[in-house]
């Protein structure tokens, strides 16, 4: 074995290898460990249907990659990684046969929204002009010194409503229906305090740099991060499986520990040395709603009535806004909806490489109750075909992915929940508990790095990187 790191970092997700990779860019020895034989959490590909139609098996589109402090920060470019952008970031199609589209410029949006754009314009105006200041007040911990506190205050005023207030203040169909498929992607129901506020950030987001995608799919981000790190002299170990503190002494005795797990998770491996106010916290996390996934290899790709929906990344698929909403509340009741929201990418589009031939790969779930154990791949392709008639004629394979495999495949989604903790309002303002240092376990040397820490879900590296830095802070590491 080789000389004992300086740190060791328990999971290979983004977050994970954006917390190695900050530590080893200051100087320290870092070893991260995997349990799966292969690294990337969130962002793994794989063949799951016919030979060649490469499948992305968590995560998808990336507009909160491409707009992170972090990320962006990084040369990735260098070590592999090429974002790809669609001619439409998304689109949402409605009965009517029209579809409402989200472009990659505020302009551009608005004015496909007709009269209605004036009233998108004025809501997100503010927040695409002074995106890279918002980045940075809301890509970390909610308690902090802002920098740019008008920025911040903007974007607040309208960040604690329920997502159905923005909605209601939209008003016509197709603008109403984009932002309410947008919001729904916090997994919560809309009419809740702060559902707007993830709603807000994506769509400025797309509007700002759009929603691309890794060229060859979501594994060349975490193959791009660890490649740097062999740069930067990290190591990687798979197949490594840390149930307690007491097995890193393998590892010799680390300075540091970075947890890329769930708060349950890091209760359990740090056991009685946590503190046992933290660890109620910890045991206390509420997960939420589950995913139901589908993957297709399409024949021709998915024959859309609404046109604009044929050249999309992505596509929202619920109906209009107050659908949505209903059934967000169902799945948050424990009820599967007959018609649930369907998030639908299609990122051949913009990276060919995915296909074989005229075969292509659509990535699309359903949110589904917590823990759902029924089928609802039949809800999933009524949906798909309501907008998109003949698909199912067109399906020339499928792999489903229930709530149960989908924590099997990464322990931090617990009862199928994909952003590793419910997105209730103490949840989403204050994770994983109400604390100045939401990334200290209260176990010297010991921190969370997972998505259950600030600024939560999503494929943007901060909550690793941001650990990390407290880390370094407390080391006095520079």
């Amino acid at each position: 074995m080789t000389s004992a790191p300086d740190a060791v970092v328990v999971g290979s997700g983004p977050n994970g290898l954006a917390a190695a990779v900050t530590l080893a860019g200051a100087g320290l020895s870092v070893t991260v460990l995997e349990r799966s034989a292969s690294i990337g959490g969130g962002t793994r590909t794989e063949e799951l249907t016919v030979p060649g139609v490469l499948h992305d098996v968590c995560s998808a589109v990336h507009p909160l990659a491409v707009a992170s402090p972090f990320l962006s920060s990084l040369d990735l470019g260098r070590h592999g990684l090429r974002w790809m952008w669609p001619e439409v970031d998304v689109a949402h199609p409605l009965d009517s046969g029209r579809a409402a589209v989200m472009a990659g410029s505020l302009a551009e949006t608005a004015a496909g929204l007709g009269a209605a754009g004036s009233t998108w314009r004025r809501l997100f105006g503010p927040l695409v002009e002074r995106f890279q200041q918002l980045a940075v007040e809301t890509m970390g911990p909610v308690l902090h010194v802002p920098r740019h506190p008008l920025t911040l205050s903007r974007f607040g005023v309208r960040a604690i409503l329920p997502a159905t207030a923005v909605t209601s203040l939209l008003r016509a169909e197709e603008p109403a229906a984009l932002f309410a498929g947008i919001a729904a992607h916090v997994n919560y129901p809309l009419e809740r305090p702060a559902t707007a506020a993830p709603g807000l950030l994506l769509a400025a987001t797309g509007q700002w740099r759009g929603w691309p995608v890794a060229k060859g799919g979501s594994a060349r981000i975490a193959g791009a991060l660890a490649s740097l790190l062999a740069s930067l002299g990290g190591r990687l170990e798979t197949g490594v499986h840390v149930a307690g503190l007491a097995e890193l002494e393998a590892w010799g005795r680390p300075r540091v520990v970075m947890l890329d797990t769930s708060p349950p998770a890091a209760a359990r491996i740090c056991g009685d040395r946590m503190p046992a106010a933290v660890r109620h916290a910890y045991e206390s996390w509420r997960f939420g709603a589950a995913a139901f996934k589908l993957d297709l290899a399409v024949s021709g790709g998915l024959p859309w009535t609404a046109e604009p929906c044929r050249r999309a990344g992505t596509v929202h698929v619920g109906g209009a806004a107050a659908e949505i909403a209903a059934a967000e509340r169902d799945v948050h009741r424990g009820r599967m909806p007959s018609r649930p929201f369907v998030l639908v990418a299609q990122q051949y589009i913009s990276d060919p490489s995915r296909s074989s031939g005229d075969v292509h790969p659509v990535w699309a779930y359903a949110h589904a109750p917590q823990g759902y154990d029924g089928d609802a791949t039949g809800a999933i392709l009524g949906q798909i075909e309501r907008f998109a008639p003949g698909s199912r004629d067109r399906i020339v394979a499928l792999a489903a992915q229930g709530p149960a495999e989908t924590e099997a495949y990464n322990p931090n989604y617990v009862g199928g929940d994909i952003a590793t903790g419910a997105n209730d309002w103490p949840q989403l303002l204050f994770r994983p508990r109400l604390t100045a240092h939401p990334y200290d376990t209260g176990v010297p040397g010991v921190y969370l790095c997972s998505a259950a820490t600030p600024p939560g879900a999503g494929v943007h590296g901060m909550c690793g990187h941001l650990a990390a830095r407290r880390a370094l802070d407390r080391l006095h590491v520079r």
